[in-house]
């Protein structure tokens, strides 16, 4: 059962007195045995004890009694508690297993060297260490640095992946804004390429220039004078007459 029964004694001669449960059922209830119960119902035990109504401490339902009153066969459960009492966190150092204790410096030296924005008080919260193995692991003068291996603390079991992923959000959110230098390479990106291109453009016949913009570029925009045009056009005319 999930809830351990209060007074089981008491609730058994509550049970034998005002329920048409079978001995079986309130022996399985109680965690006592069915003579026990029996002998509750003959008066031969707990002569003395007061029935305790289960109902009226919310470790019973009326509803689970009619169905174990309908279904002799039917096991009745212990109702859960209607609050949920809040983990008290866990204060001091973590507490390791002996068997996993020897991994503690192979999970350091995977933190910091995926996760080096980490502080050492962040890598003594997940690994459960203390601040001179952090750093004798950091400066490889560990006594056992030539045979550790980078290890993932989670898949070991020192931490979990919930409290790795807080402790590295935490360190990124108070980690100072650092400017980003691009380094120059031989590569350049197409929006470089076209901003370098258009420092080096040099005027051109083709190119518009706003300034001449009242002048004709070419010989087909140039403007005439349409009464000289058509006055040699009569001239010429004239001529063809007198001929």
């Amino acid at each position: 059962m999930a809830t351990t029964l209060l007074m089981p004694k008491a609730t058994a001669v509550w049970l034998v007195d005002n329920t048409g449960l079978t001995f079986d059922q309130i022996a399985h209830f109680c965690s006592l045995h069915p003579l026990e119960v029996q002998g509750i119902a003959d008066g031969d035990v707990a002569g003395g004890i007061k029935g305790a109504n289960p109902v009226q401490m919310g470790q019973l339902t009326r509803e689970e009694i009619e169905k174990g009153e309908k279904d002799p066969a039917y096991r009745l459960q212990v109702s859960g508690p209607k609050t949920i009492v809040a983990k008290q966190k866990r204060r001091g150092p973590r507490y390791t297993p002996v068997s996993k204790r020897q991994e503690k410096p192979n999970a350091i030296l995977w933190l910091v060297r995926n996760h080096p924005e980490l502080k050492d008080a962040q890598l003594m919260r997940l690994v459960g260490t203390t601040k001179p193995t952090i750093e004798s692991v950091r400066e490889r003068t560990h006594w056992n640095a030539a045979n550790q291996t980078p290890a993932d603390p989670v898949t070991l079991g020192l931490c979990t992946q919930v409290e790795l992923d807080m402790e590295v959000r935490k360190a990124a959110k108070n980690a100072p804004a650092e400017t980003q230098h691009v380094e120059e390479s031989g590569l350049l990106t197409a929006e470089e390429a076209m901003y370098r291109a258009s420092d080096h453009i040099k005027p051109t016949d083709d190119v518009f220039d706003p300034a001449n913009a009242d002048q004709p570029s070419t010989e087909e925009e140039r403007e005439y004078d349409v009464d000289s045009v058509f006055g040699n056009l009569g001239s010429l005319k004239s001529d063809d007459d007198d001929r």
